[in-house]
């Protein structure tokens, strides 16, 4: 283990080892694992994940915090005690984290959270299933996911299907191109709706391999602080039917009403009814497209050690 000297972070070996020789490196979150998917799809999805990073050539990185410390590579076995629901770990975005830190607390990394500790490890890559962005109603309640401001403020490149159908995707686009990150599509000018492969929505930029991918994000980097977002849609297999989806959507959204759900509380709730009114299938998409997302995301780390 090698902790860094800025923060109570702990680098795994493996991870530390292959920053050190330049490979390739993918940072994963935890909150997919600990409040997005329930058992044992969870950990089955992060051990997949983990596996496709390995196969794409890189190394994968699991983050989360366990016992007090932040943790750059968590072990299946603390990625499992993570998980156990008895140890109530919380959501943890990038406000958060010195505060649970502090109070010793255990933690899951949103996308937020995940990179912020992966840039001071030195990772530039990380894979998930969707963006957070601005909700719904966020007119009223200013709702909008710190994932948008994190990605402006630190050079990260997230791959991830878009953003979930949940939220408002027009505004979400604009609050990226307000913030100075740029979006592109991974062989597609649609950008990805999460469970869907399209909103409707037309992506200036696209990229056709994960050579292009890193050769854009290289340049990007050389030029400004932010990240970028690389959406890739779910494979057409995978998608949810567009009358499922549309339905699940109007039913996850008056549930959250009813419940009252607002903040980091809203995203459980939507996904725990996709999931109920889909019978489990939007679950089984949610899988494909985040184990997808790390293999590219996987290709893209190792291509980008080759230009360090």
């Amino acid at each position: 283990m090698t902790p860094s000297a800025a923060l109570p972070l702990v680098v795994r070996d493996e991870v530390a080892a292959a920053l050190a020789d330049g490979c390739g490196v993918v940072a994963l979150e935890t909150t997919i694992v600990v409040h997005g998917l329930p058992r044992p799809q969870n950990l089955e999805v992060a051990a997949a994940c983990e596996a496709a990073v390995r196969a794409a050539g890189a190394v994968p990185a699991t983050i989360g915090l366990l016992d007090g410390r932040a943790v750059v590579g968590l072990t299946p076995e603390e990625l499992d005690r993570l998980a156990d629901p008895a140890r109530d770990a919380m959501k943890l975005s990038a406000r958060d984290l010195g505060l649970a830190l502090a109070a010793g607390r255990d933690g899951a990394t949103t996308v937020a959270g995940t990179i912020w500790l992966a840039h001071r490890a030195g990772i530039v890559v990380m894979a998930t299933g969707g963006l957070g962005g601005v909700h719904r109603d966020a007119i009223h309640t200013f709702d909008e996911s710190a994932d948008l401001t994190t990605l402006s403020r630190t050079p990260v490149m997230v791959v991830a299907s878009g953003v979930k159908s949940i939220l408002d995707v027009g505004a979400t686009l604009e609050r990226l191109d307000t913030l100075g990150v740029p979006v592109v599509g991974y062989r597609t000018t649609d950008f990805p709706g999460f469970y869907r492969r399209s909103t409707g929505f037309t992506l200036d930029w696209s990229v056709a391999d994960p050579a292009s991918a890193a050769s854009a994000f290289a340049a990007h980097r050389a030029l400004g602080p932010t990240g970028m977002l690389l959406a890739n849609p779910v494979a057409a297999a995978s998608e949810l039917d567009a009358d499922l989806h549309d339905a699940a959507l109007a039913s996850a959204l008056a549930e959250a009403e009813r419940r009252g759900a607002t903040g980091k509380a809203v995203t459980p709730v939507l996904l725990e009814e996709f999931a109920r009114y889909t019978a489990g299938r939007s679950v089984a998409t949610n899988a494909d497209l985040v184990v997808a997302n790390a293999g590219l995301a996987g290709a893209i780390a190792r291509e980008l050690s080759g230009r360090s």
